[in-house]
């Protein structure tokens, strides 16, 4: 990409504000903003202020998973509602749907339809219980979160919500400049 994402904006807001946003119209109430010591701007008093925590990857250079676990230690909550900087179209809707199908130690992942194993990790909603298995497949050295998602489907710890057509736009990501909106 070039840049961070997180200071990418739509219609003036930066993406960071945007999915906080969301995560609030979805009824969060515990937010953490899972950052990088590279990331000066994340501790600016005007962005800290809007999350309950800034949370540091629990294993350096690991990837999502990493910062999902470090979040499911720190929460304080049953669930944990994960949403990546990079999907500007999702929406509240999409996590009220997850959390209809998520019930006690149990989290719901959604999934393409048609692609058994290919889940959609950073748009979901995971019970705390996942905490250790996240820190002992960190400390094996397994970073995939495709990986960890169908062992904590297996394990019954996480319900998979089919992804239906008209929903699949909700997860194109800004991954690079020409997904960017462009200014006239």
């Amino acid at each position: 990409m070039g840049r961070d994402k997180a200071l990418l904006e739509i219609d003036g807001t930066p993406l960071w504000r945007r999915q906080r946003d969301v995560l609030v119209r979805a009824g969060a109430t515990e937010i953490f903003l899972s950052a990088r010591a590279d990331q000066p701007w994340a501790h600016e008093p005007e962005v800290a202020k809007n999350f309950t925590a800034i949370v540091r990857d629990s294993t350096p250079d690991a990837g999502p998973l990493a910062g999902l676990s470090a979040a499911l230690v720190r929460a304080a909550h049953p669930h944990l509602a994960v949403l990546a900087i990079d999907l500007p179209k999702m929406n509240a809707g999409w996590f009220a749907s997850l959390v209809a199908e998520c019930a006690p130690a149990v989290g719901c992942v959604g999934r393409h339809a048609g692609c058994e194993k290919f889940f959609e990790p950073l748009a979901a909603i995971y019970p705390r219980e996942l905490a250790q298995p996240a820190a002992a497949a960190l400390a094996r050295g397994e970073f995939s979160l495709q990986q960890f998602l169908s062992a904590a489907v297996a394990a019954g710890k996480m319900h998979v919500r089919e992804i239906t057509a008209a929903e699949t736009l909700r997860f194109e990501n800004w991954n690079a400049p020409a997904s960017l909106p462009r200014r006239e």
